[in-house]
């Protein structure tokens, strides 16, 4: 008996209605960061006279200028965003770079160059992946106390270095464990040390977790408040800081464009790194997830 194929029920139309419907999600999920960028551009006189959605009558980048650099309120001069923003490019570069490096040299060392007790010290080093921020604080400043580094930029890329290398231990560990030992084990016969067998062979490999691991890192380190306003000082705080004082600082009334200006501002490394690397960051998740 042949089979009929109903038109209705092609895969054509089955993948048209996939699309109408990501399509609406999507929208729905932009609907808070259209509002923000349209707002950013209207005038407070048009926002407090006219709608909270609707387009600006003339499109004015002065609550950008405002939000990014030094202005005048009323009789007092007030900190833009600029500062800050440079204060979390100093501090979230070497961050991740070095928290990086120490899981790529965890996870090889737990994959490869097993020790006794390897195993334990492991799991003792996921525990700082369940730690959460508030019970690190107490004995963060102290450390950082002792070292001399309280309100410092060096202050806080140690701190996000400490509390970073669990997860980044983690990603390499269980990246590592699928890539095939015999490579290992033939570099070894050849007279390839520790060193070489890492940079030489390992770091090659490491593609895919090292993108997620530095979009990981960069994300949690940038967005972090927390450690910004408990670790810096007025000359070291970070963005996010900054962007908390912008919205609570103003006198008066509320400018909602400096505000979402500022937001954006904030927000935008973030979202040029997924934008630009969220495909690299999926593919980074599921490779090396099945051995062999």
């Amino acid at each position: 008996m042949a089979k009929t194929t109903d038109p209705r029920y092609s895969p054509i139309t089955g993948r048209a209605i996939l699309y109408g419907v990501l399509i609406v999600i999507a929208l729905y999920y932009l609907m808070p960061l259209a509002l923000m960028v349209v707002t950013s551009l209207r005038s407070m006189d048009e926002i407090r006279l006219g709608q909270l959605i609707e387009w600006p009558d003339a499109i004015t980048f002065e609550a950008w200028k405002i939000a990014w650099n030094e202005a005048q309120i009323g009789a007092r001069d007030e900190l833009g965003l600029r500062p800050y923003f440079i204060n979390s490019i100093i501090m979230v570069i070497p961050s991740v770079a070095i928290s990086t490096l120490l899981g790529a040299l965890n996870g090889y060392v737990l994959s490869f160059w097993k020790f006794r007790g390897s195993e334990l010290f492991f799991a003792a080093l996921l525990l700082g992946c369940f730690l959460p921020f508030q019970a690190i604080l107490l004995p963060q400043s102290q450390l950082l106390g002792w070292l001399g580094l309280t309100g410092t930029i060096p202050g806080l890329v140690l701190t996000h270095v400490v509390y970073g290398v669990s997860f980044t231990t983690l990603f390499f560990r269980n990246y590592y464990v699928n890539l095939p030992h015999e490579l290992i084990k033939a570099a070894k016969l050849d007279g390839a040390g520790f060193w070489m067998i890492f940079f030489r062979i390992i770091l090659p490999l490491s593609a895919p977790i090292l993108v997620v691991t530095v979009i990981w890192q960069f994300t949690q380190i940038w967005n972090d408040f927390l450690f910004g306003v408990v670790f810096s000082d007025p000359d070291s705080q970070p963005v996010t800081v900054g962007l908390n004082n912008l919205v609570n600082s103003a006198t008066g009334e509320k400018r909602y464009n400096v505000d979402m200006a500022g937001a954006i501002i904030a927000a935008l490394p973030t979202i040029l790194v997924y934008v630009l690397a969220g495909k690299y960051f999926v593919r980074g998740l599921t490779a090396g997830s099945v051995k062999g």
